[in-house]
């Protein structure tokens, strides 16, 4: 029986397919968006196709675009990763919220996807006037700040690794200060035994908090770990 020349074709259809992810997936791993014409060198087709495509990842809150006509990650990024994670998501919640409120101070479950450091889930403490804050699906590059080393160090040892990652891997920890958020301490610990590299992590303002606060998030961690097993 001959095809119908008007019926969709299946390898044109899955070709839109591939490239509308491969276009998801850079701007995903781009921090400062992408234009339209740089989607189009990318996917290398007309610029024309990459608008398509970027309307439909837009349509669905999956991308959106900014003042300054770049093309950055949306809302609907967040619902999927949760989705992705909603077992991790479920272990840490507890934890989080419990080590956030006796801290004073927001803390953080964060994974690695790609070359980034994303927040999946955030818990600010309660009965506090201040405190630092982000929002869940926050992100920023792996190797910056405590959480991107902690994450680093959530990896088998190997011949690349600095003698920071090192050094987290060996005291179960890393700490930072002003990486991500001018004059804000970072305290992070690597989770064990997850599917996908992630962390719990402390951002705060006050010094005195950052350094005592060590073996309180090296502990949470280790229950986050604990209930996943």
């Amino acid at each position: 029986m001959a095809s119908d020349p008007s019926a969709p074709s299946r390898t044109a259809g899955s070709q839109t397919l591939a490239r509308g992810l491969r276009a998801l997936k850079a701007i995903a791993a781009s921090p400062d968006g992408l234009t339209i014409q740089e989607v189009a060198d990318q996917l290398e087709v007309h610029r024309t196709i990459a608008y398509r495509i970027l309307n439909t990842l837009a349509d669905e809150s999956l991308v959106r675009r900014n003042e300054d006509g770049r093309f950055r990650g949306a809302s609907g990024l967040l619902g999927l990763a949760t989705a992705a994670h909603s077992a991790m998501r479920a272990a840490a919640l507890p934890v989080l919220e419990e080590v956030a409120d006796e801290l004073q101070a927001t803390v953080s479950l964060l994974v690695q996807e790609g070359h980034d450091a994303v927040a999946l889930a955030v818990s600010e403490p309660r009965g506090t006037s201040y405190h630092i804050s982000f929002t869940q699906g926050s992100r920023h590059p792996l190797g910056l700040g405590a959480a991107g080393r902690a994450l680093l160090a959530w990896h088998p040892p190997a011949a690349r690794d600095s003698d920071e990652i090192r050094a987290v891997r060996d005291q179960g920890f890393a700490t930072t200060f002003g990486e991500v958020e001018p004059g804000a301490y970072g305290v992070a610990a690597p989770i064990a035994g997850t599917d996908t590299p992630a962390c719990i992590n402390l951002i705060t303002n006050r010094k005195e908090l950052a350094a005592g606060a060590t073996g309180t998030i090296v502990a949470a961690a280790s229950r986050i770990a604990s209930r996943l097993a």
